[in-house]
C-alpha cells in the first residue's frame, strides 16, 4: 500500500463508503508485509515512501543490469514509482524485460516508471544551467523533480559570461518556488541568481572546466563561499540530490 492509497482508504472510511472491518483487513495485510525485501545482494526498503515521501531510488553505478532489474521489479510490484539514476542502456534493456513500460532518458541517464503514489508539488521548480556542457546534470535534476510530482521549468545556457541572457528571463525567476542552479567552471551563477530572488537556491557544482577547476572542486568551493544568502550546495554533479531537496521544499 502506498501513502496515496492509504489516504484514499481512510477517506472512504470517513465518507462511509468502506466498512471499517474491510479497511482493517487491508491495513493488516500491509502491516504484515516486511518493511524491506531481502534479495541477498540488496535489501529493498519498501517503507521509505512512508518515511520520506518517495520510494527508494536505485543508484545504477556499481550494479549489474540484472541486479538493477531485480530491484526495480520489486519496487514496481509494490505499486511504487521507479527511479534509477546513473543508468546505462544495458541496464534499461534489463529493466524493460521486467517493467515493460519503463522509460529511459539518456540525456539524464535515468530509468523511470511513474505510478500513482506520488503527490503533486505546490509550486514550480526552475532548473537553471550555466552552459550546455552542464545539461546532463541539469537534466538529471529535471527528470528527478518531475518524477517526484513537481512542475519543472528549464532555463539553459545563461552563464555569467553573458549575464544579459539571465537578466532577460527575470520574470521566470520570479515565478519559481525553488530554484536549482547547475554550473561548472568557477561556479559563480548561483550567487548571481540568489541575489535576484527571495526563494531557496540549490547550487549544483559540475565537474565541467579546465585544469584548475579540479573536476568541480573550484565550483564547489565558490558556491560554498557565496556572498549571497539563501544558497545551499550539494555534491559535485549531484543533480538528483538537488532535485530531491527541491521537491521536499516544494511539497511543504
Amino acid at each position: 500500500m502506498t501513502p496515496s492509497e492509504l489516504t484514499t482508504l481512510l477517506t472512504r472510511v470517513a465518507a462511509g463508503t468502506l466498512a471499517p472491518a474491510d479497511a482493517e483487513r487491508a491495513l493488516l495485510g500491509t502491516l504484515r508485509d516486511a518493511p524491506f525485501e531481502n534479495l541477498g545482494f540488496a535489501r529493498v526498503d519498501h517503507h521509505r515512501a512512508f518515511r520520506q515521501g518517495f520510494p527508494e531510488v536505485i543508484l545504477g553505478l556499481g550494479k549489474t543490469p540484472g541486479q538493477i532489474a531485480t530491484i526495480a521489479a520489486g519496487i514496481v510490484a509494490r505499486g511504487s514509482t521507479l527511479l534509477v539514476t546513473r543508468a546505462s542502456a544495458d541496464a534499461f534493456d534489463a529493466v524493460k524485460r521486467v517493467v515493460p513500460d519503463a522509460q529511459f532518458h539518456p540525456d539524464a541517464r535515468i530509468i523511470a516508471f511513474k505510478q500513482q503514489d506520488v503527490s503533486p508539488g505546490k509550486g514550480q521548480i526552475l532548473v537553471i544551467a550555466a552552459g550546455t556542457s552542464d545539461l546532463p546534470v541539469a537534466e538529471e535534476a529535471c527528470r528527478t523533480a518531475e518524477l517526484m510530482g513537481n512542475d519543472v521549468e528549464r532555463l539553459y545556457d545563461v552563464g555569467v559570461a553573458g549575464l544579459h541572457r539571465l537578466l532577460g528571463e527575470r520574470h521566470r525567476l520570479e515565478q519559481a518556488r525553488v530554484i536549482i542552479v547547475v554550473a561548472g567552471m568557477e561556479g559563480a551563477l548561483p550567487s548571481v541568481v540568489a541575489g535576484l530572488v527571495a526563494v531557496p537556491v540549490i547550487a549544483v557544482p559540475t565537474s565541467i572546466g579546465y585544469g584548475a577547476s579540479f573536476g568541480g572542486i573550484a565550483a564547489l568551493l565558490g558556491m560554498l563561499t557565496s556572498c549571497a544568502s539563501g544558497v545551499s550546495v550539494v555534491n559535485i554533479d549531484n543533480g538528483f540530490g538537488a532535485a530531491n531537496i527541491a521537491s521536499l521544499i516544494n511539497h511543504l
